[in-house]
């Protein structure tokens, strides 16, 4: 099931570009707050509700312990597009229903 953390999470113009970024490769915090044009601790507040959220995790670079590169985890927004697709099938099977009947009626 779907949480309001994770709509909140996906909610934000900010955050969604930050998913996309991940989504090519992972990034440090800095490079993601440079590339969509946000100081680094506001940054560090959109990565914190993302990690919170469950659509990204953070792993210490082995040659240099203070970076932290985040990147997307694999089934991070699965319980999103779970969600989507039970509502696309919902109205898949009400719009099915309502074409035949305009088709029994015969209008």
């Amino acid at each position: 099931m779907v949480t309001n953390l994770l709509f909140a999470a996906v909610a934000d113009p900010t955050r969604r570009q930050v998913v996309e970024l991940l989504g090519v490769r992972p990034h440090r915090a800095g490079e993601l707050a440079q590339a969509v044009g946000v100081a680094p601790p506001v940054m560090s507040r959109h990565l914190r509700l993302l990690l919170e959220a469950g659509v990204v995790v953070d792993e210490r670079v082995p040659a240099d312990a203070r970076l932290r590169m985040f990147r997307l985890r694999p089934d991070g927004l699965a319980g999103l597009r779970a969600w989507l697709d039970q509502v696309q099938a919902h109205w898949d099977e009400q719009l099915g229903s309502f074409k035949r009947h305009v088709e029994r009626s015969g209008r």
